[in-house]
């Protein structure tokens, strides 16, 4: 997801992707560590999206 994406929601919908991709980072780690997974680049990129929505949510006050 690119930061311009980012910057057009509003601050609920933020909030409820950021959830939503914490809660696919969690099940793909576990996954990534009983097989490995096909693209492991996959948690690193789930991983950054995250730092984004995050630093956007900070930069609004919330």
């Amino acid at each position: 997801m690119k930061m311009s994406e980012i910057r057009n929601m509003d601050i609920a919908e933020l909030k409820e992707r950021l959830a939503d991709y914490k809660k696919k980072y969690d099940s793909l780690k576990l996954s990534h560590a009983v097989t490995p997974l096909e693209n492991p680049m996959e948690i690193r990129k789930m991983r950054k999206t995250i730092a984004r929505l995050m630093t956007e949510l900070n930069q609004r006050g919330n």
